[in-house]
C-alpha cells in the first residue's frame, strides 16, 4: 500500500493533479478520419461520443507537443491530442511506454519539459496539482492509497472537506457533509460498507472507495490509472459497470489506462496507443485494433 500524498489538498489516492504532432484539424461541421497508425481529431462542433452527446466547441483537455525528459532520457515525447466533453479516451501500451508518466504530466505530479496543457481552454501547464484539482481534474493511481484505521465514510468525509476548500487533516473530523457522503457511497455501491475500516475491504471495493473519494469533489475530468489492477475476475464486471455509469449516465469525461482489453473495447470512444513515450495511434477502438503497426508494436499478433 502506497503512502498517501499529503503535499496537496487532494483526496487520498487522487490528485485533486516522439513523434511530431500528427493530428489533423477538420473544417467546421466535418469530421476527419486518419490512416491507421496516426492520430485523428474531429472538428469541435461536429463530434459526438457513443451516447450521442455533441462536443463543446473547446476541448476539455488539450495537449500540444508535451514532453518530459529526465537526466537526458526522454520519457514522454511530443504528445498532442484533444479530449472533448463527455468523451472516454483509453490508453494502452507496453509497460514503460509512458502511459502513467503522461497522466503524471496532465495531473501536475511531474512538470512538463516542453509543450502546453490546457483544461477548458485555460493554460494549466505550470499549475500545481492541487490547482488543477480545483479546476475539476481528478486522478486515481495504480496502487491503492487508503488510510488504515479509517472507515469508508471517514475517507469520503475528509475528501468532501478538502473539495470544499477546508484543511485536509486526519486529526480534524469532517462531519458536516452527511448528504454528500451518503450520495457518493450510494453511487459507488458502498453504502453498506460506510462504517467498515478501509483495510478490510476487498481490492475491488477499495477501487470503488477511491472512485468515491474522487467523485465527492465532482471532477469534470477523471484520470483513472489501471483501476482494474489487482481486482479479482469476479469483481471486474461490477467495477466496469460503475465506471460506465460515471461516464454515460453522469456525463463524466474519462481518460483511463488499462490492460484489460475487453474492458477498454467496451467502454472507450477512442483508443490511444503509447509506444516508447510517443503517441503511436489514436482512433476508434476497432480501427486501432486492426492497425498492423499497433499489432506489431504492442499486441504482437493479428487479432
Amino acid at each position: 500500500m502506497a503512502t498517501p500524498d499529503t503535499t496537496s489538498e487532494s483526496a487520498p489516492g487522487t490528485t485533486s493533479e516522439s513523434a511530431p504532432d500528427t493530428t489533423s484539424e477538420s473544417a467546421p461541421g466535418t469530421t476527419s478520419e486518419s490512416a491507421p497508425g496516426t492520430t485523428s481529431q474531429s472538428a469541435p462542433d461536429s463530434r459526438s461520443d457513443r451516447s450521442g452527446r455533441a462536443a463543446v466547441a473547446a476541448p476539455v483537455l488539450r495537449l500540444r507537443d508535451v514532453g518530459w525528459t529526465v537526466g537526458g532520457a526522454t520519457i514522454v515525447d511530443s504528445v498532442s491530442f484533444d479530449v472533448h466533453d463527455g468523451e472516454f479516451l483509453a490508453f494502452i501500451g507496453p509497460n514503460g511506454a509512458g502511459k502513467t508518466s503522461l497522466f503524471n504530466l496532465v495531473s501536475g505530479i511531474n512538470p512538463v519539459s516542453r509543450g502546453t496543457i490546457a483544461l477548458d481552454g485555460a493554460d494549466i501547464t505550470r499549475e500545481a496539482a492541487y490547482a488543477r484539482a480545483r479546476r475539476g481534474l481528478g486522478r486515481t493511481f495504480q496502487t491503492s492509497s487508503l488510510w488504515p484505521g479509517m472507515t469508508v465514510s471517514d475517507h469520503v468525509e475528509l475528501a468532501a472537506q478538502a473539495a470544499d476548500g477546508g484543511s485536509y487533516r486526519v486529526w480534524r473530523r469532517a462531519d458536516g457533509y452527511p448528504r454528500q457522503v451518503a450520495d457518493v457511497l450510494a453511487r459507488t455501491e458502498l453504502a453498506h460498507r460506510a462504517d467498515t475500516p478501509a483495510e478490510v475491504l476487498s481490492h475491488g471495493e477499495k477501487r470503488k472507495l477511491e472512485l468515491a473519494v474522487l467523485l465527492v469533489g465532482e471532477p469534470r475530468l477523471m484520470l483513472l490509472d489501471e483501476p482494474m489492477a489487482g481486482v479479482s475476475a469476479e469483481e471486474v464486471p461490477a467495477l466496469t459497470e460503475l465506471i460506465r455509469s460515471l461516464h454515460r449516465d453522469e456525463g463524466r469525461t474519462v481518460l483511463m489506462v488499462e490492460h484489460h482489453m475487453d474492458v477498454l473495447l467496451d467502454l472507450a470512444d477512442r483508443l490511444a496507443v503509447m509506444h516508447h513515450g510517443t503517441l503511436l495511434a489514436l482512433d476508434a477502438p476497432q480501427a486501432v485494433m486492426d492497425d498492423a503497426t499497433v499489432q506489431q508494436a504492442y499486441l504482437g499478433a493479428e487479432l
